[in-house]
């Protein structure tokens, strides 16, 4: 792991270090388990890790966590595929991961950061995180094709 990325005295640890990645573990969680990614193909994740920054939750060497973002490192961010493993919740680590994620160098004076999410609005609240107001909810558009992992996989 990188210096600055010691485990804490409970045994966990954050790092960026793409190396230490579990790509196994993380397809397996987010094809399997998640509700935003089911069936994505392997090679697509691993695609996705190589042209973001991630971020790994470690228990001395086994990966038990992840967060991904996409971003420019200029101006905007796209926080995606945050996760514990449901046998490491309740132990404060996903806000330990969004904390590594909001004090990351690459990520520091951007303008915008954006995610979707179903369930966890009390953890990104602590952040400064809001839900677009109603005015400008009408003024952000996308294509979204839910099923495109299930044609592709």
């Amino acid at each position: 792991m990188k210096k600055n990325e010691n485990p804490a005295a409970d045994g966990y640890s954050i790092s960026t270090d793409p190396a230490l990645l579990n790509l196994e573990m993380i397809h397996h969680y987010l094809s399997a388990d998640s509700y935003w990614a089911q069936h994505i193909p392997a090679d697509l994740l691993a695609k996705a890790i190589a042209n973001s920054i991630c971020f790994g939750v470690y228990l001395k060497e086994d990966q038990v966590g992840f967060a991904r973002i996409v971003t420019d490192k200029a101006s905007f961010a796209y926080l995606c595929d945050v996760f514990i493993l449901p046998d490491h919740r309740g132990k404060g680590l996903s806000l330990r991961l969004m904390q590594a994620v909001h004090a990351h160098p690459e990520l520091q004076g951007l303008r915008r950061w954006m995610l979707v999410t179903r369930d966890a609005h009390g953890l990104y609240s602590q952040f400064g995180w809001k839900t677009v107001p109603e005015e400008l909810a009408g003024n952000i558009m996308q294509i979204h094709d839910p099923e495109i992992y299930r044609r592709k996989g």
